[in-house]
């Protein structure tokens, strides 16, 4: 991560310079190594120096320290790690033990990266006011919001090299959600739409595969989405779970033309119940749970006609929109119990969305869309790192794929 940021930093003619002189030095990786980590135990203790002139007022061997009360006392030595290895460190000492160098506090032995600790500060969601208390009171520095913000803006590059690195031709299964969020634009706070693509591969992984923002989640929208994930190597979608948004269907079979698609059954049945009264709620649900948890085509059908022959007089709406989207609302009915689990919700999106907003909950409004983007990537990295098992039962689910579409690639698990 941070060699490819290290790419995009320009370098000062001074900088240039002294890599010239290594260069003319060095013929082997190597050779480069052990001279860069000679530079930074030499720069190390060349700081370390100029912070005991300062400790004691007055420069080494100046005759200004005679009779001052303190004097320098040898060095001490300290063992360091850094990316560069393990380097003994020559430190200085005063008489009367009062040096505390602040580069290299006691008791450390690993060089302190403020930028580092900056963007995992922002990685982990906290809001800049945070770490400018953070840095002042651990550190001693007093950090800018605009410092912060330019520290964190290093990763710009990283996040675009993310949003645009190939994808896998075939994805089994994905989870297409957005959520909202507020954005400063034109001198306005506007709401914006935030969309997330969850993939599921081969192996049963769970992936974000990019993060697309929007005014909103219309038909334009999710083409320009759908068309992004082509153009970055997406061959086929076998199932496409997303809930009833407008223009969704019509975008992905323009894209993906073969993909199935699964409307999620728990935003319809959020839809359903908006409007019903408290005193029936409880009797409502237990009777569309006769209808999403029938074990077959048939079962549900018929449920859901006794569904509409008790309620239809007071909640007329409610058959009449499960009527209309139950085409794409029971795709799972033909699936067995192991695919079933995975895609009739999109529970898996929204599961990483409200991961997501604990990252963002301190953001009251991003001030630009960048601050947006790396403030999700940053997020993403969290929330991934737990992402290292395949979903339950995939190894079941993949071979059922593999007879219902003729060309699914070739299982690799067995049931």
């Amino acid at each position: 991560m941070w060699n490819t940021m290290k790419k995009t930093q320009r370098l000062s003619e001074q900088e240039r310079e002294l890599v010239r002189l290594i260069a003319a030095e060095c013929s082997t990786t190597e050779d480069i190594q052990n001279k860069l980590k000679a530079l930074f135990s030499g720069s190390l203790e060349e700081i370390l120096e100029s912070e005991m002139d300062e400790h004691l007022g007055y420069a080494k061997n100046s005759a200004s320290g005679n009779n001052s009360g303190n004097s320098r006392n040898g060095h001490s030595k300290k063992t360091v790690s850094s990316q560069f290895g393990e380097s003994e460190i020559q430190i200085p000492r005063d008489r009367n033990g009062e040096f505390d160098p602040k580069i290299l506090p006691k008791y450390q032995t690993k060089g302190e990266d403020i930028e580092q600790r900056i963007i995992a500060m922002t990685a982990k969601g906290l809001s800049t006011r945070d770490i400018e208390d953070y840095l002042r009171d651990i550190y001693g520095i007093n950090a800018s919001a605009s410092l912060i913000s330019n520290i964190t803006n290093k990763i710009l590059p990283i996040v675009t090299e993310w949003q645009n690195r190939p994808l896998s031709s075939v994805y089994p299964i994905v989870h297409f959600d957005g959520i909202y969020q507020k954005m400063r634009v034109d001198g306005r706070i506007k709401t914006v739409c935030l969309y997330s693509v969850l993939g599921i591969n081969d192996e049963g992984l769970k992936d974000i595969l990019g993060i697309w923002i929007g005014d909103s989640e219309s038909a334009a929208f999710l083409t320009t989405v759908f068309n992004d994930m082509r153009n970055r190597g997406v061959e086929q979608v076998y199932i496409a779970c997303s809930d009833n948004l407008t223009g969704f269907e019509k975008a992905l079979n323009a894209v993906f033309p073969r993909s199935q698609r699964q409307l999620c059954v728990i935003h319809q049945i959020r839809n359903s119940t908006k409007y019903v009264s408290y005193k029936d709620i409880k009797e409502l649900m237990a009777d569309l749970k006769l209808i999403y948890k029938a074990a077959t085509l048939e079962e549900a059908e018929f449920n859901l006609e006794l569904f509409a022959e008790k309620w239809d007089r007071k909640y007329p709406m409610i058959s009449r929109s499960w009527r209309e989207n139950w085409l794409e609302l029971t795709q799972y009915f033909r699936y067995p119990p192991e695919i079933r689990k995975i895609i009739y919700t999109t529970n898996a999106v929204e599961g990483y969305h409200r991961m997501l907003r604990k990252y963002t909950k301190n953001k009251l409004s991003f001030p630009t869309e960048d601050a947006l983007r790396k403030t999700v990537y940053l997020a993403i990295q969290e929330i991934s790192k737990k992402w290292t098992q395949p979903v339950p039962n995939w190894g079941a689910a993949y071979n059922q794929l593999c007879i219902f579409f003729e060309d699914f690639p070739e299982s690799k698990f067995s049931a």
